[in-house]
């Protein structure tokens, strides 16, 4: 994505009307409010930062306090500063933890300061199930992203090839690459990702997890989902359009091969083009994005996730916390954020404007957000089965041989179980 020069003038008129009221939020001259931000989304986030604290300060009076946490090592500082009482005021926390952070009794409800700003009818769908925890809203959506499918342009249009728009098309162009570029890997299948998965499971109509009276159960070995399950692994175990290496790639391993030409098509997520063109100038121009193909048609569900802003309850300033995410999702700078980070911003119809700015390497990120973006299982125990990496264990037990999808897939299901206390 491009970056647009959002000046602060610009933005201060931009939400000059939003933030007329803030003075009648508890004022909050010569005080201070800290915000967590994680490091390395926006590689223009201090600059960006400097803009937000000089508005924040002139609306409010209030000095604002930006802490940046690097992402491996953020789950592990909230969950020790909710256990000593030394929360932030306010953060930038990701979307698969907001449910659980705010189980812990740890995050403020913002469902009613969200209606009463107009913004409840305009959040992105699986961002606001994600931030939401039995009816209530814990996470206001900041920003997020989608995967879908990326493909070399130049190499489909020497085969007069079309972007696959069912799954048997997505096979046979698979197959025909593997035949005519035998230097390049058709679609790679990659076994330490669960999110890629998750799109054949739902578009398959299955779902990784069910939930009944409060109780959830693991359902990746039931008919439906298998089935995914069994087209996705079976591109590489049957169809040969991966390779061995695979196995162990994440998503950085398969960007890695993307920049280095070795990949034809793959799903891969939507800050991703640009990154890829930034870094390897050769391919601008070279490659093009579409949706994930349903089995028959249309569009099947991909992960959406990205990060809320939450206000912890800890906070002596929530009125102060509330003022500053209002700014961050109602102002220009919701969209610069998304511009900068190569990411959507939370927001319905910032996403439809994105997507009709028509721009090929982002209209179809967010087609798919808009139209397919889903979330994985809200509860606090999904975490703990994605931090044992049970589906990408699954994932590879298939891709190498260990296990058919039967045996994987009872075995993740048995698995997902026990964490979910059955």
């Amino acid at each position: 994505m491009k970056k647009p020069v959002i000046t602060v003038a610009v933005i201060l008129s931009a939400s000059s009307l939003v933030l007329a009221a803030c003075g009648s939020g508890g004022g909050g001259k010569g005080e201070s409010l800290t915000v967590w931000i994680m490091e390395g989304t926006n590689p223009d986030s201090k600059p960006f930062f400097a803009d937000v604290s000089k508005v924040f300060q002139d609306r409010t009076g209030a000095e604002l306090k930006v802490q940046y946490v690097p992402w491996p090592d953020a789950h592990d500082k909230f969950t020790k500063a909710i256990a000593g009482g030394t929360t932030p005021d306010v953060a930038e926390v990701g979307s698969t933890w907001t449910a659980e952070f705010a189980e812990a009794g740890a995050l403020a409800e913002l469902t009613d300061k969200v209606r009463a700003a107009g913004l409840d009818d305009d959040l992105v769908g699986a961002l606001r199930a994600a931030g939401t925890l039995d009816g209530k809203l814990y996470g206001m959506p900041w920003y997020g992203g989608v995967r879908a499918l990326l493909y070399r342009k130049d190499i489909f249009d020497k085969y007069q090839l079309k972007a696959p728009t069912t799954w048997d098309r997505l096979r046979d162009v698979a197959l025909e690459l593997k035949r005519k570029e035998p230097g390049m890997i058709p679609f790679p299948v990659i076994g330490d990702s669960e999110y890629i998965l998750d799109a054949f499971i739902w578009g398959a109509g299955g779902e990784l997890a069910t939930e009944t009276g409060g109780a959830w159960k693991g359902a990746v070995h039931t008919p439906r989902a298998v089935t995914g399950v069994r087209f996705y692994t079976g591109l590489a175990t049957k169809d040969g359009t991966s390779t061995k290496a695979a196995t162990t790639w994440n998503e950085a391993d398969l960007v890695d091969n993307i920049k280095r030409g070795k990949v034809a098509m793959a799903v891969s997520g939507s800050w991703t083009p640009a990154a890829i063109v930034e870094d390897k100038p050769d391919l601008q121009g070279k490659l093009a994005a579409a949706p994930i193909p349903g089995p028959n048609g249309g569009i099947s569900p991909s992960f959406l996730g990205g990060s809320h802003l939450s206000v912890f309850n800890e906070s002596k300033n929530q009125e102060l916390a509330w003022e500053f995410i209002r700014l961050m999702a109602t102002s220009g700078y919701a969209e610069q954020w998304a511009e900068q980070s190569g990411y959507f911003a939370g927001r319905s119809s910032l996403v439809e404007k994105a997507r009709g700015a028509g721009d090929p390497l982002v209209a179809p990120f967010a087609q798919q957000m808009a139209e397919a973006g889903k979330t994985v299982p809200v509860t606090p125990k999904y975490g703990e089965i994605q931090g044992k990496k049970t589906l990408a264990q699954m994932l590879q037990a298939i891709l190498s041989g260990k296990q058919s999808v039967k045996q994987a897939t009872e075995a993740a299901a048995k698995d997902m179980d026990k964490t979910f206390g059955n």
